[in-house]
């Protein structure tokens, strides 16, 4: 039965309410945490970089690098077939197959031959071509953001997706006040790692997540279209807090409010002057009925215009990738011609350099026996920060108790988003190789655990 005007303006009054309430009582939270973090006291730095060096190229580095990227892509796709039989996402095999053939797996039992595969030498290629690839990655996840999902759900999917970012940003925080002294020197600013680490556990993979439905039969479910809907919008909130954190983190505290104010324009630009080119593309899509080279060559380089132009101000070139991908609407045919141009040649060719470049920072030999608290803390902290957010807001909002637990465990979902994240902490040096291994086993298990767990439930 529909809802009277009087009670759906109600519904809303009391939404806007809660999300006031929940807004103000994080910004709180969090100046407590940091007042109180910016007086603890951690070791000096120690002045060793951070990551891998990188050194002069020599001439067998494309050599080595078309090697690796053959082996990352038999191996993914081993592993992702073998998952798949178990329910996994083929992204877990992708990011466990870079694990493995860096120093944490092949590098241990096969030195040699780890050291010829991945040799030192090649991380300036390779980082140049995930780089690329996470560009253009990005670009895509842009493309696939479908706004209409939002209709007559916003209600609900603002207040679950803001609530599964709001309560594990607190809560990440809050742990950073134990992590920052064990896992950070004094060159790291508190409020910046407090941030990252909110952040990091806060991230939900929509691509992942939209894969997982698709292969549950569930993408048209009532489940379903709120659950990418939330998704959706935790993607463009999760993207403004890392641009807002990078923006932190590379200026001064005088530069800031520039670096802001010129991301507020930046913004402004690509929505009003630059989404109606976009418009125009589409309008010459259909009248040619094909997209055209021209128009792959204008679509192109207005997405590296705006990705160096969001890097140039400071906050990062995949911010700007994903939204000139976001101007353009996803049900359009525009978008599904770049999208099939783009897509096999990223996701096949491209991705797999990244899962190498992640996999050859990723040692866990550096996680001890000491660490083992540390890490049982992160995975606890990001898995009740995202499912308990997620489902006390959407019991909040309407949906069963069943529906809610379902919807929190999906929101759970990490992936590949969150080692995106990871990469760029590192190299920014916000996070230590040791706490960025942390981080990374806590992406990958809690993507593992969203298939097996939703199961049990259902």
């Amino acid at each position: 039965m529909p809802q009277s005007p009087a009670s759906h303006f109600t519904q809303r009054a009391k939404t806007f309410s809660v999300y006031l309430v929940m807004t103000g009582a994080a910004v709180a939270s969090f100046l407590l945490i940091r007042a109180r973090g910016e007086r603890l006291q951690v070791a000096p730095a120690s002045g060793v970089s951070v990551g891998p060096a990188l050194r002069h190229v020599n001439p067998d580095t494309l050599f080595h690098v078309l090697l690796a990227l053959v082996a990352v892509i038999i191996v993914a796709r081993i592993i992702g077939v073998l998952l798949r039989r178990l329910g996994q996402p083929p992204v877990v095999g992708e990011i466990l197959a870079g694990i493995m053939l860096g120093p944490s797996l092949l590098g241990r039992l096969a030195p040699a031959a780890s050291q010829f595969l991945l040799p030192p030498d090649i991380m300036p290629l390779l980082s140049g071509v995930s780089h690329i690839g996470i560009i253009l990655y990005m670009f895509l996840v842009g493309l696939r953001l479908d706004i209409g999902q939002l209709r007559g759900r916003a209600g609900i999917s603002v207040a679950v997706s803001h609530a599964s970012i709001v309560v594990p940003l607190v809560l990440g925080a809050t742990l950073a006040l134990w992590l920052y002294p064990r896992f950070s020197s004094s060159d790291v600013p508190f409020t910046g790692f407090a941030l990252f680490i909110g952040v990091s556990m806060s991230v939900t993979a929509f691509p992942v997540l939209a894969r997982i439905l698709d292969d549950r039969r569930m993408t048209k479910t009532q489940l379903g279209a709120i659950a990418l809907a939330c998704a959706a919008v935790d993607d463009v909130t999760s993207w403004c807090l890392l641009a807002f954190l990078v923006a932190i983190a590379r200026t001064t505290p005088g530069d800031i409010l520039t670096t802001l104010g010129l991301t507020a324009g930046f913004i402004l630009v690509m929505v009003f002057a630059i989404r109606p080119i976009a418009r125009r593309l589409e309008l010459a899509r259909i009248r040619c009925g094909e997209l055209t080279q021209g128009a792959f060559v204008i679509a192109c380089v207005g997405l590296l215009i705006a990705a160096v132009v969001s890097e140039r101000i400071g906050i990062h070139a995949l911010f700007g990738a994903f939204l000139w991908g976001a101007l353009i609407p996803s049900d359009s045919a525009l978008a599904r011609d770049l999208a099939a141009k783009i897509e096999d040649v990223v996701v096949v060719l491209l991705l797999p350099s990244f899962f190498a470049f992640t996999g050859m920072r990723t040692e866990i030999g550096l996680v001890g026996s000491e660490h083992l608290i540390a890490c049982g803390l992160i995975i606890t902290v990001a898995s009740l920060g995202k499912f308990g957010g997620s489902a006390i807001a959407a019991i909040a909002t309407g949906l069963n108790r069943r529906q809610a637990m379902a919807l929190g465990i999906l929101m759970n979902t990490r992936g590949l988003m969150e080692l995106i994240v990871l990469n760029v902490g590192l190299d920014m040096g916000i996070v230590s190789p040791t706490l960025f291994t942390l981080l990374v086993i806590m992406a990958v298990t809690t993507t593992v655990a969203t298939g097996p767990v939703l199961n049990r439930l259902r």
